[in-house]
């Protein structure tokens, strides 16, 4: 935790134990506000070097375009698109970089299984649906990982 971030917790866990002399009622909702500070800062921790490498279908459907998205460089990127039978390799992507992939025909339809690694040596794996028709993102998934899901 950053120095700035425990002087923020302790000022404002002052602030409640002051409350609690004050009135108790008050002083319940400042610790409902500290646990929320304490709740985003470790969600700040867990973020804060984070690749996450996305991979989408170019507007033409000639192109796979793989960004990463995350805040940390992402290396050893492998995408393999299913069923075409078609795999390259990116070297390397730094936070909000992009390399697209240019293929032989258009697509209508595939997914793409994008594996990478992060600075410390540890693999990650996503699947991606790709289609030209719809969109490519599932509205419900979150923009960044929260309470552990990768």
């Amino acid at each position: 935790m950053e120095k700035n971030q425990k002087i923020i917790l302790a000022t404002a866990a002052l602030i409640t134990l002051g409350l609690l002399f004050i009135e108790p009622f008050f002083a319940l909702i400042a610790l409902v506000f500290v646990l929320v500070l304490l709740m985003s800062f470790h969600i700040m921790e867990d973020t804060m070097s984070y690749p996450l490498v996305t991979a989408e279908l170019s507007e033409d459907a000639r192109e796979i375009i793989v960004i990463n998205t995350g805040t940390a460089r992402a290396q050893k990127i492998h995408v393999a698109l299913v069923p075409l039978d078609i795999e390259f390799e990116v070297a390397s992507l730094d936070p909000d970089e992009e390399s697209g992939f240019s293929l032989p025909s258009m697509v209508l339809e595939a997914k793409a299984v994008v594996t990478y690694e992060n600075a410390e040596g540890q693999r990650f794996q996503r699947s991606y649906s790709l289609t030209a028709l719809g969109a490519g993102r599932d509205p419900t998934e979150p923009l960044f990982p929260i309470f552990g899901r990768r």
